[in-house]
């Protein structure tokens, strides 16, 4: 009967049609199973899956800052993972994925027939969570017309083996470290922290569902691009979990009814908070790590091996410290455009700009090239769209490199700094003003003169050898005839040449002829020898000029050295990284901080020093900390301003925290119109007074901002004990019309 069915033609010749398409699939699949398609992981390979993960960059808090990688992915386990993320996954990708083996032989059988046969490209994928974990994990290949079916059936194959392998809960786990999110972002951790600043665990449903339903398409539901889109498909994803019974309807109804919050963190090299402190940290940790091995004595890679840095960095300090510098900065870059008005330098000084085209790394290229330099400044003025700077808003114009060029020539940059005096750990950290697009860095590399924030050490060396408080010096000028008849001066019109100041009254007002006379008593070697013990590294010129700040110092090397006011006379080097774990928690490398071992000077002159510096704030240049911010806070500090008003200093001191600012134009030929504008008081001390406006408002911040002072001894307070200026008698007077001049000479 069988026998005579299957004789029959209309029966006989689809049969052996369809055995001949399974041998055809039989053989097929045998090939990819055997690896002439590729080669296909053994179980035992899989066993050990590993994936280059992104080095995370912690602050003394342990708050995720910034990360170095060239995949965005940090790991999380199980019990990360919230049961609404999963059952949201579930719902939306694979409803029976507790249920099969890691493939759904229906929906692969439905690919092979619509895809071979019919050439039907929307056939659909059937992919399961496992299927979609391979291909996380190891890519597709390019084979052709038969891409789709060679890489799904040798996914099917890897998907059952890891099914074998691994738990229903490991799958998941493998899954969402894997998985691509948008903005270039890998794993579920990573995407946590980018889109809403949290950790998965904390993850809510509405934000679950929104980075569920981005696994759709990363770019097209990216909720930062297109946050109508991104919440349609949220929707579509809490409307799923309610089919499936995972949530109630009236949850997913309140869910629904609420729009799309991000708190996007900027965790790229350019973007987000402290860019210039975190390159800097990289290039630490390479130096650190040349000197350790990973367990298989192979180098340790920042970008792949998933280290846990910590640093000294206070998160919350320096997003107060960024916003108020983005603030002053802003505000005063607006009045040093109008004080120019239309004789701006870098609009009408063709030799500036000459110049400054000439630094450019590609101009010397043209010139090895043979260009002359009519040719490179031709080449210079071609147009093309490029993206450029503006505190009102950046935008995008059809500029040239000269035209371009001439815009930055016009900006004032900064550097900032804040350490703990006690041991040099950084808190915060400006190396400019936006390092997209000005990626030099004024705390570590630029060394610009640094004004009157020198005199104190001179008036240290001088107290430290001797000198009394309350010696009086005269404000007169004095040109020094062995010195090119150099004749210093202060910065005020209307210095009275009979006025005495001692020494404190000096400082405080930042008396340039005062600080030259004292360096004269002391000496230019020994001024040296005691920079050097307070830890600048830097070689200084041996010239009386560096009494007014002269030389040029790097912003960290500053602080480092006024912290010695606060720390037991002992200088500090700034630090930024205390430890270095590997991804699973294991100690690399402690790091300790480096404070000098012996005092720099004595607690007596420390004390006197840091008297005349309170002076400055209550009294001196520096009073309108007191007046214009309003601040009560115990400090003392020292403002600073160089010649032809090119840079602004301030050094803030509090019992917890020394802080060092600057401002100026990076071009030196280029300074402040005025000095009422370009002074320290006016460019640099004001993101210090809004800084300290903000952390006494903040309960955090109580141990730095309700610190005290050490109680001053008395018998510095009665040597301080004298009256702050005295004047010439008439006799005096009389026989000293004439400008003083002589030689300069040490003792």
């Amino acid at each position: 009967m069988i026998r005579s069915i299957l004789q029959k033609r209309w029966i006989k010749w689809p049969l052996i049609i369809l055995g001949g398409v399974f041998l055809i699939f039989i053989i097929f699949y045998g090939t990819i199973y055997f690896g002439l398609w590729g080669k296909i992981p053994t179980k035992k390979e899989l066993s050990s899956l590993q994936q280059d993960e992104a080095t995370q960059i912690l602050d003394k808090d342990e708050q995720l800052i910034g990360k170095y990688f060239i995949y965005d992915r940090q790991p999380v386990t199980y019990n990360d993972l919230p049961n609404h993320l999963i059952d949201g996954l579930i719902a939306t990708e694979d409803v029976r994925f507790y249920e099969h083996d890691g493939v759904d032989n229906v929906s692969l059988l439905r690919v092979f027939f619509k895809t071979i046969l019919f050439r039907d490209k929307s056939s659909g994928g059937g992919s399961t969570i496992t299927l979609q974990l391979v291909k996380n994990l190891l890519g597709r290949k390019d084979y052709g017309a038969f891409s789709i079916v060679v890489n799904k059936l040798k996914e099917s194959i890897i998907a059952k083996r890891i099914e074998e392998l691994y738990t229903k809960e490991e799958i998941l786990t493998l899954y969402f470290n894997t998985v691509p999110f948008p903005d270039n972002t890998y794993g579920i951790e990573s995407a946590s922290q980018k889109f809403f600043n949290k950790s998965t665990a904390a993850l809510t449903l509405s934000e679950a569902s929104i980075l569920i339903g981005s696994l759709k398409a990363n770019h097209s539901y990216n909720p930062r691009l297109f946050p109508e889109r991104s919440q349609l498909r949220r929707d579509v994803v809490l409307q799923q979990m309610t089919k499936y019974g995972y949530i109630t309807r009236d949850n997913a109804s309140r869910v629904m009814s609420q729009n799309i919050i991000l708190n996007y963190q900027y965790f790229n090299h350019d973007l987000g908070l402290a860019p210039y402190f975190r390159e800097e940290v990289k290039k630490e940790l390479k130096d650190i790590l040349k000197n350790y091995k990973k367990a298989d004595g192979t180098a340790y890679d920042i970008y792949k091996d998933g280290l846990i840095i910590h640093t000294t960095l206070d998160s919350k300090m320096q997003l107060l410290a960024e916003n108020v510098m983005k603030e002053h900065l802003k505000g005063l870059q607006k009045d040093y455009e109008n004080a120019y008005g239309n004789k701006a330098p870098w609009n009408t000084n063709d030799t500036i700009l000459k110049e400054a085209l000439a630094q450019l790394p590609v101009y010397q290229k043209y010139k090895n090239e043979g260009l002359d330099e009519k040719q490179i400044i031709d080449s210079f003025s071609v147009k093309r769209e490029m993206e450029l700077f503006d505190w009102d808003g950046n935008s995008t114009k059809k500029v040239s490199v000269k035209d371009s060029l001439q815009h930055y020539l016009k900006f004032l940059n900064t550097g900032m700094i804040a350490i703990d005096p006690s041991d040099g750990g950084v808190r915060a950290y400006i190396g400019g003003i936006d390092y997209r697009y000005f990626k030099y860095d004024h705390v570590s590399q630029s060394k610009r003169q640094v004004g009157s924030t020198f005199k104190p050490f001179v008036y240290t060396t001088a107290i430290e050898n001797g000198m009394k408080p309350c010696n009086y010096y005269s404000l007169k000028e004095v040109t020094y005839t062995n010195l090119k008849d150099w004749t210093p001066k202060n910065s005020s019109e209307e210095d009275d040449p009979y006025l005495n100041y001692n020494l404190e009254t000096a400082l405080s007002n930042s008396i340039n002829t005062i600080a030259v006379k004292v360096l004269g008593e002391v000496g230019v070697t020994k001024v040296l020898d005691q920079v050097q013990k307070m830890g600048i590294t830097e070689k200084l010129p041996e010239q009386p000029s560096i009494a007014l700040g002269t030389a040029g110092i790097k912003i960290k090397e500053l602080a480092g050295a006024y912290a010695s006011y606060v720390n037991n006379s002992k200088g500090v080097t700034p630090f930024y990284i205390k430890k270095i774990e590997d991804k699973k928690g294991n100690l690399i490398a402690s790091l300790e901080p480096k404070i000098s071992e012996e005092q720099a000077y004595s607690d007596y002159t420390r004390q006197v020093l840091l008297e005349m510096m309170k002076s400055t704030v209550n009294n001196g240049t520096a009073s309108r900390l007191r007046t214009t911010y309003g601040l009560k806070n115990e400090m003392a500090g020292k403002t600073g301003t160089t010649q032809d008003n090119k840079d602004g200093w301030f050094v803030g001191i509090t019992p917890k925290l020394v802080t060092v600012t600057w401002v100026g134009n990076d071009n030196y030929s280029i300074g402040f119109k005025t000095t009422a504008q370009g002074q320290g008081a006016n460019s640099a001390l004001p993101i210090f007074g809004k800084l300290y406006q903000k952390m006494n408002k903040d309960p955090d911040f109580d141990f730095i901002t309700k610190s005290s002072f050490e109680k001053t001894p008395e018998n510095v307070l009665d040597d301080l004990d004298c009256k702050p200026e005295k004047r010439d008698n008439f006799l005096k007077r009389l026989f000293s019309k004439k400008k003083k001049k002589k030689k300069f000479r040490e003792k």
